[in-house]
């Protein structure tokens, strides 16, 4: 297969912003530049699109609305405003970032297009991603794949997480044995788990950001906890931490997944800023700890590469350091991107849409078989 360039966009679940990046690759493998024997220079350019403080709002009241969703197609309240906002801001987002870096889209081969999550629950075999990936399409001049997690869902899949298939072709880029993890930390927590053999478990390990930009909101009315400096100042809340450790999803064998909303900022809501932000921040590493709890001994990592807006968390950070020791490594580190790897993993689910490929697969997202997903759309 040839090798072809690929966009990827992400908007996450802490509604920052939007983040582009570019990728060469033939679905199977990716190109990348090394700079020594064991480091992967950047796979290509990237950029980003903050939103507003009113655009984050019209976001967040989706998120509320989409809690009377039903089915895949349902819009209500602000929903297809929502929709319609986030479609030009992506388009406004692609055409910032070709014009940055010298292209046409004439140079693209696809774009992949994950769209904004305002609801996920695999046990009713729903997720709603909005977005236009058609208007997209047009708008631009390229074509888009979007809707990644609806087939795999529609077949029994937890539809998350996503990336796990691109982490292996990246460690195998670079030349990584197994025992391996690669850790996302964005509002939710994600792990890939890569084995010995090349083999992937991945699942939601708990709360990431989410809670703790909640928190900063709710008290601050700042979007996030900048540095983790207010946790830095907090006392956890030990007894809190570890009642919330008990929940049932930390002991479900994986592949599982979670809703951004399961586990609330208001379950701190005793406390003061500073030993919220404490307590919220312990909750999430230590939910990252026992995720080793479903990995057999022979096969505990030997590095742990750490991605995610959670990587600027000065204090998630050092408290994930304590409980994993040196194997902690940022992925900015290696070359790799921590702000941009999701970006960078749907531009190479796009193009294995194209190829045909899966996407998804039993241990990643308890899907009974590997399965393709993404829908394409025309310009």
């Amino acid at each position: 297969m040839t090798m072809r360039r690929a966009i990827g966009l992400m908007s996450g679940t802490s509604l920052d912003g939007i983040d582009v990046a570019l990728i060469e690759s033939d679905g199977e493998s990716v190109r990348v530049l090394r700079k020594g024997n064991d480091e992967v220079a950047a796979l290509g350019p990237t950029g980003y699109r903050e939103y507003a403080q009113a655009e984050r709002a019209l976001l967040s009241r989706a998120l509320r609305d989409a809690e009377a969703v039903a089915a895949r197609t349902d819009r209500p309240g602000c929903l297809p405003e929502a929709e319609a906002f986030l479609t030009d801001a992506h388009a406004e987002a692609v055409e910032a970032f070709l014009s940055d870096n010298t292209l046409t889209p004439a140079d693209i081969a696809v774009i992949g297009f994950h769209g904004q999550t305002v609801l996920h629950r695999p046990r009713e075999k729903l997720t709603v991603q909005i977005g236009d990936g058609g208007a997209l399409a047009r708008r631009l001049g390229i074509p888009v794949v979007a809707d990644l997690r609806a087939e795999d869902v529609a077949r029994g899949g937890q539809g998350a997480p996503l990336v796990p298939v691109f982490h292996r072709a990246l460690a195998q880029a670079a030349g990584y044995a197994g025992p391996l993890a690669v850790l996302n930390i964005g509002g939710v927590a994600n792990v890939t788990l890569i084995d010995s053999k090349g083999d992937l478990l991945a699942f939601d390990t708990g709360p990431g950001n989410a809670p703790i930009n909640d928190w900063m909101k709710e008290r601050e009315g700042v979007a996030y906890d900048a540095g983790g400096a207010r946790a830095a100042g907090g006392q956890i809340d030990e007894a809190l931490v570890a009642w919330l450790l008990r929940h049932p999803y930390f002991e479900r064998t994986p592949p599982k997944s979670l809703d951004r909303h399961w586990f609330s900022h208001k379950l701190a809501g005793h406390l003061s800023t500073a030993d919220g932000a404490a307590t919220l921040t312990a909750f999430a590493a230590r939910a990252i700890r026992k995720s080793l709890d479903h990995v057999s001994s022979g096969e505990q990592p030997m590095r742990w590469i750490v991605a995610g807006g959670g990587t600027r968390n000065l204090t998630l950070m050092a408290m994930l350091g304590d409980l994993l020791g040196d194997r902690l490594v940022n992925a900015d580190t290696l070359g790799w991107s921590a702000d941009y790897l999701e970006a960078q993993a749907f531009a190479y689910l796009a193009l294995r849409s194209l190829e045909g490929l899966p996407i998804t697969y039993p241990s990643t997202t308890g899907v009974s078989a590997p399965a393709p997903g993404g829908v394409l759309h025309h310009p």
